[in-house]
């Protein structure tokens, strides 16, 4: 499990990436495969097999100078052995070092051949240096009367082919991979653009530029979206002219029987009655604009200090001390009437309760939070969540003059989620109740 968590850690978290990887990993695989099997194979029987035939060559001209007396003969031999790339020098009198003189200079695959076919071949004491000449391979061998040294070009020894192979190999892959990219970042294109028009679409803004478009599966998605959306949004247009009629049916029966009470002067039970009437206005038009939300309102870019600063001015009007405080650059994308409204319904539920009420507005990241905070007697912890249903209230007497129709904070929530936000309540700093409205910049 750790092993698991730890891979997941270092793994690509974008898509692009992930599908990179799937790409890149066998063709890395294949590579570290095929050169093993080349170097494993190729390389080291050409080698071999390279070595093997200078090593005879070199045995063949040592053992016939040995039988050749005549140093015309022995000239010949070694013009001869020229023409195939073999330069034989003899120095007379040399000795080859005993140990600790090692047989061969250097390392590697072709010392390792070169040094097994001398022994086959020559049977005699040699001496190997591939690294002192750049393009020659030197050899000692010991003879009786001295030392035959050799020279030989280092492409007798060596296939070309080696380099040209992993260059080719490493190439190829290379503009493999550059064209499976670039063909990636296309197909994952349609994805980030769907995914922004889903942001969008939940933050209540527009997206009229949006169409289906990539592979088939994209496509499917993307035409999904569209239809949601268009469900989504006569929805909302049926509900707001459905909720027009609506309250155009009860104002009417509403405004007669207030023109009735009128008439009936000031006879007992009327003021008792006309109180229940301004009262079920005031349930009608809160429940009205708690199911019209301000669904219909384009966001646009707007200034948030102005806001807030409008609604501190409104709320204290009445001489009720509201504070607003805001902080870094506030011009944002959204729903201005909505958002107003939205701080409006938080600010008149804290003066209700309080003295004293701040209003803040400041950057956090990606999101703007805005808090209203007030030195009221708070909400209790569990009853938080509760006080967002529509019609709650703390206050069981169902009186309005202490606590409203309980729609405040359900209107509330409801906009700041129209525009990708949410409403949130915690301790305030003053000593009441803090309200937070996160929104997405």
């Amino acid at each position: 499990m750790h092993v698991r968590i730890a891979v997941k850690r270092y793994l690509p978290k974008s898509f692009l990436g992930r599908s990179i990887m799937i790409i890149i990993m066998p063709l890395i695989l294949l590579q570290v495969v095929s050169t093993w099997v080349f170097y494993d194979r190729h390389w080291n029987t050409i080698t071999r097999r390279l070595a093997d035939s200078v090593a005879g060559e070199i045995g063949l001209v040592i053992d016939a100078m040995g039988k050749f007396k005549q140093q015309e003969n022995v000239n010949w031999l070694t013009g001869s052995a020229a023409d195939l790339g073999l330069f034989f020098t003899f120095k007379e009198g040399e000795i080859l070092p005993n140990a600790p003189q090692p047989q061969v200079t250097g390392g590697g695959i072709l010392d390792t051949r070169l040094a097994n076919a001398m022994r086959e071949r020559v049977r005699r004491p040699f001496h190997i240096d591939t690294w002192s000449h750049d393009r020659l391979v030197q050899m000692k061998v010991q003879v009786p009367d001295g030392v035959m040294e050799i020279f030989v070009p280092r492409e007798r020894l060596f296939s070309s082919t080696t380099y040209i192979f992993v260059m080719w190999m490493v190439g190829t892959s290379l503009l493999l991979f550059a064209i499976a990219t670039m063909f990636m970042r296309n197909q994952v294109r349609p994805i980030r653009r769907l995914a922004d028009a889903v942001d969008n679409f939940g933050k209540g803004r527009d997206v009229p530029d949006f169409r289906p478009e990539g592979a088939t599966e994209i496509r499917r998605a993307a035409a999904a979206f569209e239809r949601m959306r268009g469900r989504i949004n006569n929805a909302l247009t049926q509900r707001t002219e459905m909720l027009a009629g609506v309250s155009h049916d009860l104002r009417t029966p509403l405004t007669r029987m207030k023109l009735q009470l009128e008439m009936l002067g000031d006879a007992r039970g009327v003021e008792d009655l006309k109180e229940d009437l301004r009262e079920m206005e005031v349930m009608v038009e809160e429940f009205l604009a708690f199911a019209r939300g301000e669904g219909t309102e384009e966001a646009v870019e707007s200034n948030l200090d102005e806001i807030v600063a409008t609604v501190a001015r409104s709320a204290s009007a009445d001489g009720r001390d509201v504070v607003a405080k805001t902080d870094g650059d506030m011009k944002i994308l959204i729903r201005p009437n909505a958002i107003r409204r939205c701080i409006t319904n938080l600010v008149v539920n804290a003066v209700t309760h309080a003295t004293a009420v701040e209003i803040g507005a400041s950057r956090r990241g990606t999101l703007v939070e805005i808090t209203v905070d007030d030195d009221g007697p708070g909400i209790p912890e569990e009853e938080r969540e509760a006080v967002f249903k529509p019609f709650y209230r703390l206050d069981p007497s169902r009186n309005p003059g202490t606590g409203g129709t309980g729609l405040g904070l359900s209107i509330a929530r409801d906009l700041a989620r129209g525009s990708g936000g949410e409403v949130t309540l915690e301790d305030s700093p003053l000593g009441g109740l803090r309200a937070t409205i996160k929104l997405p910049v």
